[in-house]
């Protein structure tokens, strides 16, 4: 059996089988704490949120899901394409709901791994602090599952199946063995696409509730994803070439994989059936419709998904010369590298945590509301 390669370049990673819990009960274990997660775990509370009191979120706000469009058009390109140009104007509306649906969907699965993925780092992280940092990760993501079902459940009854791309990624990732891969791939890459995708949403949504149920997320996603910062900042430096190959060369290909399979038509071939469409027509007709200068106009949109993942690696150090053309294809890889460190979404998500504060503080505090009455 081949030795699992952590490629662990401080303290505060370190890993061990997750199969052996005598390591954690090493005595000396328990007084080496590091103190890198300190802040964002005191922060914890700031964001806390619970999906299910009317008081953050209310799931019965109505929506005329028949007659109205949850989401923006322009977020549904098949709507271009000739197949789709002749169908009914109330099909094109069940259309692009059905494409929120689906969408929605893969959130409620990319949830339900970060929360499995969370909780598997608590068995192999040998930190106290780390491990205490991935334990309170896994309780957010825990409720974004519950908070992204009960959402599926008001508006479409149950979600679909996960696209066999990003179930594939999921698996991987949750399965890993290896530290890095775990936290470039779901901390880095899953949450930044997270970040993209809800303040995509944020800002186009047509329906409230989804728009509130995106900000309440990014809300605990900033800090999922400064826990991936924080362990590119402590290790990515350090690393000897072949160590920084094998990271920057399984980061490009998980990118590879998402931009060229996460929104390709055969993911959605359950939802083209349901309108009467053979995928391969679909995406014979996408190929046309899409190019690759469409593509790089996309991405300008600095809450472009893609945008948003080149972003986050280039800003961890995970792209360098080596793997610089392959990005640069789709986006003005100096115009990312002088922007600042902010992610897209980060004042959506403080705006949030605003008003998460002015809530908790009225529960703490019942005359405090009365006052404010």
């Amino acid at each position: 059996m081949t030795a699992v390669r952590q490629i662990t370049k401080d303290n505060a990673y370190d890993a061990v089988s997750p199969d052996d819990f005598e390591a954690m009960m090493n005595t000396e274990r328990y007084n080496r704490r590091s103190s890198a997660f300190d802040k964002i775990i005191s922060a914890t509370h700031d964001h806390f949120w619970d999906p299910m009191d009317k008081r953050y979120i209310d799931y019965s706000e109505p929506f005329d899901i028949e007659n109205e469009m949850l989401i923006d058009p322009q977020l549904v390109p098949e709507l271009r394409l000739a197949c789709f140009e002749a169908l009914p104007e109330k099909e094109k509306i069940r259309f692009v709901n059905e494409t929120a649906r689906w969408m929605m969907s893969a959130i409620l699965h990319g949830e339900q791994g970060a929360l499995n993925l969370s909780a598997s780092l608590c068995h192999i992280l040998l930190d106290p602090g780390a491990q205490e940092y991935a334990a309170n990760q896994a309780r957010e993501e825990a409720r974004h599952v519950t908070a992204f079902a009960k959402y599926v459940q008001a508006r479409f009854g149950k979600p679909l199946p996960c696209g066999e791309t990003l179930a594939g990624l999921l698996s991987e990732m949750v399965n890993a063995k290896e530290v890095y891969k775990k936290i470039v791939g779901m901390q880095l890459l899953v949450e930044g696409l997270a970040m993209g995708t809800f303040a995509t949403f944020f800002n186009t949504a047509r329906d409230p509730l989804l728009v509130k149920l995106c900000q309440l997320a990014m809300t605990d996603e900033a800090f999922h994803h400064k826990f991936g910062k924080i362990w590119a900042d402590r290790t990515i430096p350090k690393l000897a070439q072949d160590e920084r190959d094998i990271i920057e060369d399984w980061a490009a290909s998980v990118f590879q994989t998402l931009l060229f399979n996460l929104v390709n038509p055969e993911q959605k071939k359950l939802i083209y059936a349901d309108f009467g469409l053979d995928w391969r027509e679909v995406q014979a007709q996408m190929l046309e419709a899409v190019t690759d200068d469409e593509r790089r106009e996309g991405m300008k949109d600095a809450a472009n998904i893609f945008r948003v993942l080149i972003k986050t690696l280039l800003k961890a150090g995970i792209i360098t010369e080596r793997t610089k053309a392959f990005y640069a294809v789709y986006v003005d890889m100096d115009e990312l590298k002088n922007e600042d460190d902010r992610m897209v979404g980060d004042d959506i998500a403080e705006q949030g945590i605003d008003f998460l504060k002015t809530v908790n503080f009225a529960k703490k505090n019942p005359m405090a509301s009365v006052a404010a009455d």
